[in-house]
This record gives C-alpha cells, structure tokens and sequence, in this order.
C-alpha cells in the first residue's frame, strides 16, 4: 500500500510538503516549501522537518515559489542526498531565488547575533549555509515537460505545464504496487486561466489521488478586464493626487505579468508622466531567467504589450529603470511624484519594499497596490485587512497611502477553474485539498460535491491518508 503524510501546507497556502511512501519507490517528498510570515530566522528555525532527511530518496519539486522549494538548503543540511527532480525552467529559477533566500537569512541571522551578544545570550547556529545551497542546486535533475522518467523500477514521474509561472508543474507519479498500477497526480499550484505569458494549466484525466491546490476555493478573480481598468483608475487617481504607487512584487510571476500589463498601458500612451522602477535585484534576475525561456511563453499575449518584444526587461517599457545597488533604491526616494515603484518582497515580509513603506507609506497622496495573494501573519495580509499604524525598522508610522488590491493578477486558479479543472478526471480519484486556508478548502469540498458529487479529504497537519 501507499501512503501519503501531509507535513505541509495542510489547512494553509504555504510550507507545502507532501511525503509519499511505497515499497515501489520508498519515500518521495512532494515539494518542500518555507512557510510565509515573520523574518527568515523564524521561517527557517521552526522548520525542523517531521521525518528523517536522510530517509528520504528523492523530491519532486512543483515548482521554484520559496513556499515549495524554500526548505531544500535545509534538508540537504539535514542528511538528504537524492536527487531534486524539476523542470527545466524550475532548475534556472531556483538558482536565482535559493541564493537570494540564503543571502537574506544570512544577513538577518547576523544582526540576530548581534543585538543576542549585546544582551549576553547565546548566539544562534545557522540552520543551513551557503554551500548547502550550492550542495541542493547540485543535486538538482531537470527534465521537460510530457517527458516521463523513472524514479525508481517501478515508478515513473511526468511533469506537466501547471500554468502558474515559469516552470510550474503537475506532478503525475505512476507505480506499480503488487501488481496493480496507480497513479498519484498533484496539481503544484494551478494557473489562472487569464494570466499573461503563462499557457493554461495542462489538462489530465486518469489518476487514483489527486493532491489539488485550493488556495481560491472560496471565490473567483474579478476579470482581467475590469482589473485592468481597476489599475487606470488608481494610475489617474494617484496623478492627480500628485503621488507615488507602490508596488510589493513576487520576483516570480507577478512582477513579470505587471510589467506586461504596464507594456500594454505604455502603448496607449498612459504611462507618459510615469517613471517604472523595478526595485529588486532578485525580481530583475528572474526576469532574465524568463527572457531566456522567452520563447516558451504565451506569444499571442505578448505581442499586446510590444509586438515584436524578444525580452521583458527591454522590450515591454523603453523606460524601465532597473535599480540593483542600495545606491540606486535609496536614489528613488528622491522621486517626489510619478513612481511606480515595483519592489520586493511580495508580501511584505521583508525586502526594499519596507524601505519605500518607510518613505512613503504615511502620505496619502501615495497608493499600494497589492497583485498577489497575502497569507496570514504577514504585513501584507495586515494591510489588506484595514491595518491603520505599523512598526519598520523601530519607529511608529501612520498608515495614511491608499490600498489597492488588483485581484484578476492572481496566478492561482479561481474556484470555478479549480472545479472545471478537477471534472475532466474520469477514473473518480481520492480527492485531496491542501494548499488552503480552512475556510477556503472547506468552501471548495462543499462546492465539489454540490455541483459534481465529488468527494473531498480536507487533512490536518500531520494527517495521512492511504490508497
């Protein structure tokens, strides 16, 4: 028998992590994600894993957001030394943002210490280090999409185009177990089907489990069209009020789709009294990993924001300023009015977009608009709930910049997509919600077996199942 334990991202949207064990193939840890919340000291110093790293024979990884690949450095610390299947595009991004992630909790580990040996307490150990970095990046197998392989003797993974960012995959994992094949299919984080320069998610219809992501399963996107006309509001409103917007960015997806639609807008001539900063080293070294895969993306949506663009960071606004040194971002604070200011990190938790916050945030000729979703526990989060004063760096400010949130630039799938996408399968699965708040996964399983008559497990953290 197989089983599969829910050690992450169980009743949450972040820290997925999915173990699945078999005498066909051992133990497979779907994804391995970092929790989203509070610095990187407590992210990645509450992660101690629920298992044995070093029992664990392989990870199949979704896709390259730190809330599904953020702990691998520490597993490999750990005692894991099997190899870390994922797509091509997947192994140039996790480059880019394990490094980065590693820099940052480095630095903060750091000061840590420092305010620890002024009050004469023990200092802490790093959790992982640089080469366990480099050692997980190593240790890294790629493979394309629609290209099965073997992961054991009797099991083979395919990955398929999950639509969410560059490189995001369904993990479709076959095995034969006492002579009966079975399929395990799960989905990563899905697609919204409007999203730019992503294709929709692949469509798959046989399998004996499906893990599915329910991050929406509560509601559907406001249409691309009225989020677009949402965004030339706040852009007319915010000049005329003289300001500056602000712009929290996910390196990975969001700031690539807000650059095409701010290409889109600069066609129409209305980005001429506005000066895009984008304002994250780490946004704009992703951004190269995707003109490097710049013919894998969506051509047809492309061609709206510059018809003959062979690169986003070149092609998409003439004006873009590319801000990577402190010199530069602190240089943007002297930009009284006409910023868009695209900075990390996306939910607020920590990054240049603090920094701005610092500088701007208390005025309310200023806005911030919010593309992505913000879970719980984080400043973003805080902020879309109505937060009016905050605490940065020490000092106290009022919240007075007008809050936005553009809802149709989400790169998950709605509620009605997520259904649409689960009711092509005609084998009637084990249906699996995770990656969810309670309320938006319970809202979902109710749906599903109000419309369709499906089934679905909705577990606990710590929970397994067996099929």
């Amino acid at each position: 028998m197989a089983i599969v334990y829910f050690w992450g991202a169980a009743q949450e949207v972040t820290g997925s992590c999915h173990l699945v064990e078999s005498a066909s193939f051992g133990k497979l840890l779907l994804d391995c994600g970092m929790h989203q919340g509070g610095n990187s000291i407590a992210r990645i110093g509450d992660g101690h894993f629920a298992f044995n790293s070093a029992s664990i024979d392989a990870v199949i990884l979704s896709h390259a957001h730190l809330d599904h690949s953020g702990m691998l450095p520490k597993l490999v610390h750990d005692g894991f030394t099997g190899p870390i299947y994922c797509s091509l595009e997947t192994a140039d991004l996790l480059v880019v943002m394990l490094r980065d992630s590693v820099s940052i909790y480095m630095s903060d580990l750091e000061r840590e210490n420092r305010r620890l040996a002024r009050k004469g307490k023990p200092l802490l150990e790093p959790e992982y280090s640089e080469q366990d970095v480099l050692q997980t990046l190593s240790q890294c197998v790629a493979h394309p999409y629609k290209k099965p392989f073997h992961v054991a003797d009797d099991a083979s993974v395919c990955f398929h185009d999950a639509g969410h960012i560059l490189g995001s995959a369904i993990v479709e994992l076959k095995f034969t177990e006492r002579e009966e094949q079975k399929t395990l299919v799960f989905s990563g984080d899905l697609g919204n089907k409007s999203a730019v320069l992503m294709k929709d998610p692949s469509i798959l219809t046989q399998a004996d489990v499906v893990l599915m992501e329910g991050t929406y399963g509560d509601r559907n996107h406001k249409s691309i069209d009225d989020t677009v006309n949402q965004l030339k509001t706040v852009l007319h409103d915010t000049e005329a009020r003289g300001g500056n917007i602000m712009i929290p960015a996910f390196a990975v997806g969001r700031t690539q789709e807000i650059l095409f639609y701010l290409g889109c807008l600069h066609q129409e001539g209305l980005l001429d009294n506005w000066q895009v900063v984008l304002d994250s080293p780490m946004a704009i070294e992703v951004t190269r990993v995707y003109d490097k895969w710049f013919h894998a993306l969506d051509r047809s949506e492309i061609e709206q924001a510059s018809p003959h663009a062979h690169s986003i960071l070149s092609d998409f606004i003439p004006r873009l300023f590319l801000s990577v040194s402190p010199d530069e971002s602190m240089l943007v604070n002297k930009i009284k009015k006409g910023a868009i200011i695209i900075a990390g990190s996306g939910m607020c938790t920590g990054g240049r977009i603090r920094h701005h916050f610092k500088q701007r945030i208390w005025d309310a000729r200023n806005t911030v608009i919010f593309c992505g979703y913000q879970a719980n526990g984080t400043l973003g989060r805080l902020l879309v709930d109505g937060l009016s004063r905050l605490k940065l760096f020490g000092d106290d400010y009022v919240v007075k910049a007008q809050i936005e949130t553009l809802g149709g630039f989400s790169a998950h799938a709605g509620q009605s997509e997520l259904i649409e996408w689960l009711s092509h399968f005609d084998t009637s699965p084990k249906v699996v919600l995770v990656h969810g708040e309670p309320q938006a996964l319970e809202t979902l399983a109710q749906k599903l077996w109000t419309d369709k008559g499906i089934r679905a497990l909705v577990p606990s953290l710590g929970q397994s199942m067996v099929f």
